[in-house]
């Protein structure tokens, strides 16, 4: 929700911006994200790395023996159809090269963890969320309504990839123990604790340097996305102070409160200024 938000506030004022595709633009982005969480939930529990009591996070369907694997692939499918089919309605208003866009998003989703060799379990799972719910999304969400990649889009997407980013990074350092073990070698595990640590402290604190610059595209409102820095306190404050397992729950959500909270603000503020 929150890349097409912003990549629709920066839209304004360049171009009009048509409700229906707004509106599409979110959908495929929600279809995306569902179907990749079945994708991986689906992928995760036949390789045995969501078995049960081998994670510390919220229980997965596969995994925990809930639901058949069979029927988790086919939600994952459904869902990614549904990102199908509002996509082909963009492309046929906006410009078939948005065909090639949804395939490499659908195609990045299932083998972050499904095929042979999923490239989560190699240490890339932060470049796809970041280049596809953070840039993609927010950059699309501008084109559908524009037909240009535009500098405020991309500087916009930054910032959001990166909080995004964040998001994948708290959840992989909470699961290092039972990853490890499963033979997943996301970037938590080759970096290891405290320097993945590092790592997401980095990704919470370099978007809002990145704020201020967008001014320079003539949205100075973009600057009231700064007050959603106090926000960030406390789920930084934990981590560094050395949180784990179970404790990391709570600094998921607070991390995923920063980028909605920063992200409505950064809207807000490029709609005003528009």
């Amino acid at each position: 929700m929150v890349p097409v938000a912003v990549g629709t506030a920066a839209a304004i004022g360049v171009a009009p911006v048509v409700a229906w595709r707004a509106a599409a633009a979110l959908m495929v982005s929600l279809a995306l994200q569902v179907g990749v969480n079945y994708a991986n939930d689906y992928s995760d529990g036949i390789r045995g790395t969501d078995a049960e009591g081998a994670r510390v996070g919220p229980i997965r369907l596969v995994g925990s023996g809930l639901k058949e694997p069979s029927a988790v692939k086919r939600a994952a499918f459904a869902s990614f159809g549904v990102a199908a089919v509002f996509g082909l309605a963009l492309a046929a208003v906006v410009g078939w090269e948005l065909l090639a866009v949804g395939v490499a998003a659908i195609a990045a989703a299932w083998f972050y963890t499904g095929g042979p060799r999923p490239y989560g379990y190699a240490g890339m799972g932060e470049v796809f969320v970041f280049v596809f719910f953070g840039v993609v999304a927010t950059v699309g969400s501008t084109y559908v309504h524009t037909g240009e990649v535009t500098g405020l889009s991309l500087g916009a997407s930054v910032v959001v990839g990166l909080l995004v980013t964040a998001l994948l990074v708290i959840n992989n350092l909470r699961d290092i123990p039972g990853d490890t073990a499963a033979g997943k070698r996301t970037l938590a595990v080759r970096l290891g604790d405290q320097r993945t640590r590092v790592l997401y402290t980095a990704l919470m604190a370099v978007p809002f340097l990145l704020v201020p610059p967008l001014a320079a595209f003539g949205r100075i409102g973009a600057v009231v996305a700064l007050a959603a820095i106090p926000f960030a306190r406390k789920p930084v404050t934990a981590v560094l102070e050395g949180a784990t397992g179970a404790a990391l729950i709570p600094v998921l959500g607070a991390t995923g409160r920063v980028q909605l909270i920063a992200g409505a603000l950064l809207t807000v503020g490029l709609w005003v200024t528009s």
